[in-house]
């Protein structure tokens, strides 16, 4: 049995995440989560999918990479339509 590092829930299902050379023990994946995603520069949600990249920074989705200034990232074009 190992401890969450988030929650302190002693489980005998824990799991461990090796990260950037860095290890980390959780009992879940809502802690993991709530430990190692990364936030969204313009909403602030956790970034749980994917996410964009633009200039560096990090956004849950195209609207708000845009809304903080990217002008190239879009969800996804449908035929017959424009970005």
């Amino acid at each position: 049995m190992a401890v969450c590092e988030v929650c302190g829930n002693d489980y005998d299902m824990s799991f461990e995440v090796h990260a950037q050379g860095a290890v980390h023990t959780f009992d879940s994946f809502q802690c993991a989560i709530q430990a190692m995603a990364p936030i969204c520069e313009h909403c602030g949600q956790k970034i749980i999918g994917h996410g964009v990249e633009a200039n560096r920074r990090w956004f849950c989705c195209a609207h708000c990479a845009r809304q903080e200034g990217a002008t190239a990232i879009v969800d996804r074009v449908m035929a017959g339509t424009s970005a």
